[in-house]
Protein backbone atom coordinates (compact mmCIF):
# COMPACT_ATOMS: atom_id res chain seq x y z
CA UNK A 1 0.00 0.00 0.00
CA UNK A 2 1.36 3.29 -1.03
CA UNK A 3 0.84 6.69 0.73
CA UNK A 4 -1.13 9.45 -0.82
CA UNK A 5 0.76 12.45 -1.91
CA UNK A 6 0.63 15.83 0.49
CA UNK A 7 -1.74 17.93 -1.35
CA UNK A 8 -1.36 20.83 1.51
CA UNK A 9 -4.41 22.09 3.74
CA UNK A 10 -7.96 21.64 2.92
CA UNK A 11 -10.13 24.63 1.69
CA UNK A 12 -11.87 26.08 4.54
CA UNK A 13 -15.85 25.04 3.95
CA UNK A 14 -19.06 25.10 5.34
CA UNK A 15 -21.97 22.81 6.42
CA UNK A 16 -24.53 21.96 8.94
CA UNK A 17 -24.34 19.71 11.00
CA UNK A 18 -26.78 16.93 12.59
CA UNK A 19 -28.34 19.87 14.90
CA UNK A 20 -28.32 22.27 12.54
CA UNK A 21 -25.33 24.14 13.78
CA UNK A 22 -23.71 26.05 10.94
CA UNK A 23 -19.51 24.21 11.35
CA UNK A 24 -16.61 26.10 9.61
CA UNK A 25 -13.58 23.66 8.82
CA UNK A 26 -11.61 26.63 10.12
CA UNK A 27 -13.32 26.32 13.85
CA UNK A 28 -11.15 23.29 13.88
CA UNK A 29 -7.84 25.00 13.03
CA UNK A 30 -5.28 24.07 15.75
CA UNK A 31 -6.69 20.84 16.45
CA UNK A 32 -4.69 17.86 15.79
CA UNK A 33 -6.76 15.75 13.82
CA UNK A 34 -10.00 16.65 12.22
CA UNK A 35 -11.81 13.10 10.67
CA UNK A 36 -14.42 14.01 8.08
CA UNK A 37 -17.17 11.57 6.68
CA UNK A 38 -19.18 12.06 3.50
CA UNK A 39 -21.86 9.21 3.82
CA UNK A 40 -23.42 9.14 0.15
CA UNK A 41 -26.47 7.69 1.52
CA UNK A 42 -27.84 4.15 1.61
CA UNK A 43 -28.61 2.01 -1.79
Amino acid sequence: MTTPPDLGPAPDFTLTDTAGRTVRLSDYTGRRHVVLVFNRGFS
